[in-house]
């Protein structure tokens, strides 16, 4: 980045840090992470984040993500390096992490998926906010996703994941009547963004000891991820591709439906099922709700490189 970091105020917190503001007004979505900007109350909130963290994942993660944790050797006192996370994951499956200053329309996202590339948030929450989370940050993606990414199988899920957007962009570019065209899209992402949420973001799985979580959004939330596996309101069902893709979710309290998948094989396979549906005109119609799809996540699409 061009501008000198000495003219931009100190501290990284969520929706507060000038850098961003800066990056997101000179429209850079892909950034580099300015580590020296982060301040001791950022360091802080790291500390407090995995510190308690600890005893929920012993209890409640899978044991893909516990030997990814180990993997990557994030230390526990301050935020990490991406440049140190991806020394130690880029050689078990070729992912790294790359910094971006937020949102990432949804093709984009997909297709760095496809790459091998995770989209990481930089910022990261208040210290006396630790359970209010107004937006993904470093916490929620470096030790809620990128541990899942050490593993072979559940990176080749991402791939395989990131494919089918470029399936659906290829799709719907076939689609001459653009009413016809955006609704097309629309149901498409809608169904992609909800499979999404509900297998890598909250997906439960079965393992010798019982339900493990091995969703990204339980894995970073310190009474989310005991909710999901303790608590008797929550409703728990074997997934079911049709039920999915058809279930709308909101982002603003915890997930009263999850549903689990028997081994990242398994999940693998329901990709594949997805993008087979897909290209049968199955996702063109799902149910409406949430999530909204924005203008900038179809024209993402729309004006996809697909080679």
């Amino acid at each position: 980045m061009d501008r000198s970091l000495a003219t931009i105020s100190p501290g990284l917190t969520t929706t507060e840090a000038p850098f961003i503001e800066h990056a997101k007004r000179d429209g850079q979505v892909y950034i580099t992470q300015p580590y020296e900007l982060y301040s001791e109350e950022n360091h802080a909130a790291w500390r407090k984040l995995f510190d308690r963290m600890l005893p929920r994942w012993d209890a409640y993660a899978n044991e893909h993500f516990l030997e990814g944790i180990h993997s990557l050797c994030l230390d526990p006192n301050a935020i990490p390096h991406l440049d140190d996370v991806n020394r130690f994951l880029c050689p078990l499956t070729g992912f790294q992490a790359r910094a971006v200053s937020g949102y990432v329309p949804a093709f984009t996202f997909f297709d760095c998926l496809r790459n091998r590339q995770f989209p990481t948030t930089v910022t990261i929450r208040r210290s006396d906010k630790l359970d209010y989370l107004p937006e993904p940050d470093i916490f929620h993606d470096i030790a809620g996703h990128v541990p899942m990414h050490t593993d072979k199988h559940f990176a080749e899920t991402l791939v395989r994941f990131g494919e089918c957007a470029h399936t659906a962009a290829e799709l719907v570019s076939g689609i001459r009547d653009s009413e016809t065209q955006i609704h097309c899209l629309t149901s498409i992402i809608k169904a992609m963004a909800r499979f999404f949420w509900f297998t890598i973001e909250f997906g439960l799985m079965r393992s010798k000891d019982g339900l493990k979580v091995y969703g990204s959004g339980l894995l970073s939330s310190y009474g989310e991820i005991a909710n999901a596996i303790e608590a008797p309101e929550v409703q728990r069902f074997p997934i079911q591709l049709e039920w999915a893709i058809n279930q709308s979710f909101e982002i603003d309290h915890y997930q009263p439906l999850l549903f689990i998948v028997d081994s990242f094989d398994h999940l693998f396979s329901l990709v594949d099922d997805l993008e087979y549906w897909m290209t049968a005109g199955k996702l063109n119609n799902v149910a409406p709700g949430e999530p909204a799809v924005n203008e900038d996540d179809l024209k993402s699409f729309l004006h996809a490189e697909t080679r």
